[in-house]
């Protein structure tokens, strides 16, 4: 019969709640854009709505009411990002994570068990909770005459896995955010980008044989701010998104490695 000697797993709580975080963002982007980028003195004669603009805060004022939602996307892609960054290195303990894995197969290859745990302890982390939850029941099985050497590899196998598998929530929490405005950004303001062209088709219509040039203009240039301003945030979640998922791939392929190496240990030495 198989024995569990898995350890009870720990609550893992942290980082910013999703939902509150982006509804402050937003409601400071809306803010920004009415309070700073929409003051008078951005615009000639100091008619933000009317005037045209003397400078860049007045000239993406006038890419209209998608424009604090975009805004709001740079907002989120920065906070999030930076709190992942944040996250990663309190995962990767203290010291080099490189350092430790190799200190930690140093140490297997001496069967010297406790000593790996202890290390583990000070290294405090992701890597070093999973190994201490695998040298743990590495400790456990050699004592253990219920299984044979291939059911202890398993469930030593079994426990590794369930361990990485409870610290990824930890490491990937709030990337989908930063994924999905990658995707979204671009049809935000696409939809700002069909404001505007309508607002200039419109110009075009009541001009009848002769345009008015001005809010023909007006139309336009709200439509490629839009365009600009989706375009940016996409890129840029898309680039923080490709930097957060390496950091975290270079992470779990650590755990992985060490893994590896508790197993290869226990299996050469019982």
């Amino acid at each position: 019969m198989e024995k569990n000697v898995t350890v009870p797993a720990k609550t893992k709580m942290g980082g910013l709640n999703p939902v509150i975080t982006m509804i402050i963002l937003i409601l400071v982007a809306i803010a920004i854009f009415y309070g700073v980028f929409g003051m008078a003195s951005n615009f000639e004669g100091g008619d933000k709505e009317r005037g045209n603009p003397l400078n860049f805060l007045g000239i993406i004022y006038k890419g209209g009411v998608i424009i604090p939602f975009l805004m709001s996307f740079f907002f989120m892609v920065l906070v999030f990002s930076i709190d992942r960054v944040i996250a990663l290195n309190k995962a990767k303990g203290t010291g080099s994570a490189e350092k430790f894995v190799n200190d930690i197969r140093a140490l297997l290859n001496k069967n010297e068990i406790n000593k790996a745990i202890e290390l583990c302890d000070k290294q405090k982390g992701a890597i070093g909770n999973v190994v201490k939850e695998g040298l743990t029941t590495f400790k456990a099985l050699e004592n253990d005459t219920t299984l044979n050497k291939e059911q202890k590899l398993a469930q030593l196998g079994k426990t590794l896995e369930e361990a990485t598998t409870l610290e990824m929530p930890t490491l990937e929490k709030n990337m989908t955010i930063i994924s999905t405005i990658a995707s979204v950004g671009t049809l935000i303001a696409l939809m700002g980008t069909v404001i505007g062209m309508i607002k200039a088709f419109f110009a075009l219509g009541e001009g009848g044989g002769s345009p008015d040039a001005a809010q023909l203009s007006v139309g336009i240039a709200e439509a490629l701010i839009n365009t600009g301003m989706g375009i940016g945030a996409s890129a840029f979640a898309i680039i923080m998104y490709a930097f957060l998922t390496s950091k975290i791939d270079d992470l779990t392929f650590k755990i992985d490695e060490v893994g590896m190496s508790i197993q290869q240990s226990f299996s050469a030495h019982n």
